[in-house]
């Protein structure tokens, strides 16, 4: 089961977890990722979402909103191409998807709906989603 989503809550709220300001050694990925774990989670961007999601970054509670933006817009497009937020979430592990059956369920329905995927995305999703 997912958790309940706070949306006016940061990752490192929801996760009782605050992680340290970023180095001088830091990437600018990891300085990225730093500071959008502190903002509230209804703020993020589907680029902020595609970033995080491909870290493995707040899974718990980004997946569920990733689809919420995706029943909507499977497509949905953050910095990189067209439908990078779809392809951040099913190239998780699969675990994450054992984790939380119920949001399997629903991105399975929401790529069953979806046509002219490019077959590597469409053999993966069946991979990852298989019953």
């Amino acid at each position: 089961m997912t958790p309940p989503l706070h949306r006016d809550r940061s990752l490192e709220e929801l996760e009782h977890d605050r992680w340290p300001a970023p180095s001088a050694d830091d990437t600018r990925l990891v300085a990225t990722a730093l500071a959008l774990r502190r903002r509230p989670i209804g703020e993020l961007t589907v680029e902020d979402m595609r970033l995080l999601i491909r870290q493995d970054i707040g899974l718990p509670y980004l997946l569920p909103l990733a689809l919420e933006v995706l029943r909507d817009n499977p497509m949905a497009e953050g910095h990189m191409y067209e439908g990078d937020l779809l392809s951040a979430v099913l190239t998780r592990n699969p675990a994450v998807w054992t984790e939380f059956p119920e949001l399997g369920r629903e991105l399975r329905a929401i790529v069953s709906k979806l046509t002219g995927l490019p077959s590597d995305a469409q053999q993966r999703a069946e991979r990852l989603l298989a019953p």
